[in-house]
């Protein structure tokens, strides 16, 4: 079925473009999502008299993704991880977390743009990162995982050990003295016998 795309579709087409596709797929898919229409004299028609305009957004997403490109290929990223000793991440970054960088300076694009090498890294070290763009476009991020600093984890336990004997000591006391308190109050309560 010959159908005009109303909208850019990966790995299908343009806005404007004329495609052959399977009829179920522009029936369930396309048609009700309003992403294409059928080929007809009236929708050639409506088309032809946008013509003009399509190719003005077409020319403006090409600038745009060409000026993204350039701030893009001059930016590094700094992706702190925790790591062990040996440079191993104990996490991984994936495109999540490029995007998650990329949204802090700045820059929205949708993490299934961005591909990973190996779709995960999980070493300390620069590695670069392809940022899909518009049509053909890509950048080269260039990402430097380091290692974050580590705190002391013996100190936290060392303090609850003192927490606990401090409570242990407090309590001893008070028990002491409640227990002293049931003594004395049964041999009060005894009634006299005369």
């Amino acid at each position: 079925m010959k159908v005009i795309l109303n909208a850019d579709i990966k790995h299908l087409g343009e806005e404007g473009d004329v495609k052959l596709v399977a009829a179920g797929y522009a029936r369930n898919y396309l048609f009700p999502r309003n992403l294409a229409l059928p080929y007809n004299d009236t929708t050639v028609a409506y088309f032809e008299s946008k013509k003009e305009e399509i190719e003005a957004r077409k020319a403006q997403k090409r600038a745009d993704s060409a000026s993204l490109k350039e701030k893009l290929d001059a930016l590094t990223l700094v992706i702190k991880m925790p790591a062990g000793a040996n440079g191993k991440l104990y996490g991984a970054v994936t495109n999540l977390s490029v995007a998650d960088a990329l949204a802090k300076e700045g820059y929205e694009i949708e993490r299934k743009r961005i591909e990973v090498p190996g779709s995960t890294v999980k070493m300390v070290g620069k590695f670069v990162a392809h940022v899909r763009l518009y049509e053909s476009a890509v950048a080269d991020v260039t990402v430097s995982v380091e290692a974050q600093e580590e705190q002391k984890k013996e100190a936290p336990k060392a303090d609850k050990k003192d927490a606990k004997a401090e409570k242990k000591a407090e309590a001893a006391p008070a028990e002491a003295e409640e227990t002293s308190a049931e003594v004395k109050a049964p041999a009060a309560e005894e009634p006299k016998a005369e």
